[in-house]
């Protein structure tokens, strides 16, 4: 029963929440408090002294801190947070897609996406390059990409960007490498004799995404198996890219080198 008040006192009130996670950088004045959650004396109040009788946090001088056992809870406490934020901020596009297809570990560190969002193609547009991803990979020196479906218009693009001496690493399934070395010889060749990229192919993978230097977007299949050519999740988060470099290295270490046709 002790536990089940101690987990209410927390899921119950987003003001002890965001205390919580406030007084695990620093110890705070009661001004700072209300400054940095925006809050009035008589809201905040009344929530740090049901903490204080918890053993969350604690007054010394005229500061708030953490109890040590606040500090356990804030630690793992936080993860579960995020990670029920990553979903319920995206609720339909989870729900809708194939998650299956992203490994179980990465799935279990879905909180890294952090503070991510989906954007969308109109119908008419759906196979052109999403104009925010256009303009956010153009500005990246460092490209990671996964790629399960072929898109006409990548050859070229990822060519360009490598002899503007992007570094590009790419991962294609076995039919998608097979339809650019037969249509884009020319470009796949160019492309691989640059210094600055690298190419590998992988029999099979159910989902498409691309990271860099400053973003991450992440593209999924539907239940049915179709790929979802509209919709894109993206994150600037640096969790969320780091998140998604681990995951390219992952489908690397299970993908066969090409470095010549």
């Amino acid at each position: 029963m002790k536990s089940r008040g101690l987990l209410s006192v927390l899921t119950f009130s987003e003001k002890r929440e965001n205390l919580l996670f406030l007084l695990l950088n620093e110890p705070k004045t009661i001004a700072e408090i209300k400054g940095y959650l925006n809050v009035s004396t008589p809201e905040i109040f009344p929530r740090i002294k049901e903490m204080e009788t918890k053993n969350l946090i604690y007054k010394e001088n005229k500061y708030y801190a953490l109890t040590p056992i606040g500090k356990v809870v804030a630690k793992f406490f936080q993860p579960l947070v995020n990670t029920l934020h990553v979903i319920e901020e995206n609720e339909e596009f989870w729900k809708e897609h194939n998650i299956e297809a992203i490994p179980q570990c990465f799935l279990e560190r879905i909180d890294e996406l952090g503070n991510c969002r989906f954007i969308e193609n109109r119908l008419e547009e759906m196979y052109e390059p999403h104009t925010e991803f256009f303009e956010n990979i153009s500005k990246s020196e460092l490209v990671m990409g996964v790629a399960p479906v072929f898109n006409p218009a990548y050859p070229a693009f990822f060519l360009q960007l490598a002899l503007h001496k992007v570094h590009v690493s790419l991962i294609l399934t076995k039919n998608v490498f097979e339809k650019v070395k037969n249509e884009y010889r020319d470009d796949l060749q160019r492309f691989l004799e640059c210094n600055n990229t690298s190419l590998y192919v992988l029999d099979d993978i159910s989902l498409a995404f691309v990271v860099t230097d400053i973003f991450l977007s992440l593209s999924l299949f539907y239940k049915n198996g179709i790929f979802d050519a509209q919709r894109d999740l993206i994150s600037f988060d640096e969790s969320a890219l780091k998140w998604g470099e681990e995951l390219f290295n992952y489908y690397k270490e299970h993908s066969k080198e090409i470095k010549s046709l």
